[in-house]
């Protein structure tokens, strides 16, 4: 790859991706910056985590190329995905926690799948060191998926994303489901995730407070494609209307609100 490239965590070129007559993507392109959170938005049914599954490896597009810190991803040997699977962790729409394991026994998985060398003392001490780093109390390794609320099944997703030390987090409507309060918090938790670790995100959401609040540029998925890429002024100086209605409709506007009044406490808050 080009110099220029070097913080090109993700790069997506010319995507096709279908379900039998159906086309979901059709010459998507995509770059996802070192360091970066970025959101993902778009209407039902425009493929948001289609999209996700396939640079991940469990949706083989049609056509197209995807590359992962530089290394292809369509058509390598299973062998040669490992090293780079290895190397992000994936928290899906829900948790999609093993019911019958504990949380902590969860978040053992892929640490058993890539080091099954490693001892039960280490998985132990690692399994609570990641419950704990999630912002799950120390005592929640020990029990089952059923025992957890909502937001304490998705921190418990988050923990097991991350029990590989990964570089990159895809994360899939991590707040759908949340009240405002408890959103705000998992807001909070992959912010400092994010910061602390120097992750790259990927976050696929709805939700307009986590997109003001967290994500540096924000991707547009509409009419099969990525129509748009940028910070948030900078899509609101586009004229496609699904981006004027989504950004101006009346929970954009409440949230571009609460985000000025927020930063206006954080300025009041400074001169005190």
């Amino acid at each position: 790859m080009a110099d220029d490239d070097d913080d090109v965590i993700i790069r997506v070129r010319g995507l096709k991706t279908s379900f039998g007559e159906q086309v979901i993507h059709d010459d998507l392109d995509l770059d996802v910056h070192k360091g970066e959170i970025l959101g993902v938005v778009g209407g039902s049914g425009t493929g948001k985590s289609v999209l996700m599954r396939a640079i991940v490896g469990l949706q083989t597009p049609d056509a197209g190329e995807i590359t992962v810190f530089g290394e292809p991803t369509i058509g390598r040997e299973e062998t040669e995905a490992v090293e780079i699977r290895k190397r992000w962790g994936v928290l899906f729409q829900g948790g999609a926690l093993f019911s019958t394991l504990t949380v902590a026994e969860n978040v053992q998985v892929p640490i058993r799948e890539f080091y099954p060398q490693i001892d039960q003392g280490l998985l132990d001490q690692i399994a609570a060191y990641k419950v704990v780093m999630s912002g799950l109390p120390a005592d929640a390794g020990p029990k089952f998926p059923a025992e957890l609320s909502g937001g304490m099944k998705k921190r418990a997703g988050v923990a097991r994303a991350l029990a590989l030390d990964p570089e990159l987090l895809f994360l899939d409507e991590p707040t759908a489901g949340l009240d405002p309060i408890g959103a705000a918090a998992f807001d909070e938790l992959i912010a400092s995730l994010q910061k602390t670790l120097g992750l790259t995100v990927f976050l696929i959401t709805h939700d307009l407070d986590t997109l003001y609040a967290i994500c540096d540029r924000v991707a547009v998925l509409a009419d099969k494609r990525v129509i748009g890429v940028g910070t948030i002024p900078e899509l609101l100086a586009m004229d496609h209307p699904w981006i004027q209605e989504y950004f101006n409709g009346p929970r954009g506007r409440a949230a571009t609100a609460t985000l000025e009044r927020d930063r206006e406490r954080q300025k009041a808050g400074t001169k005190d």
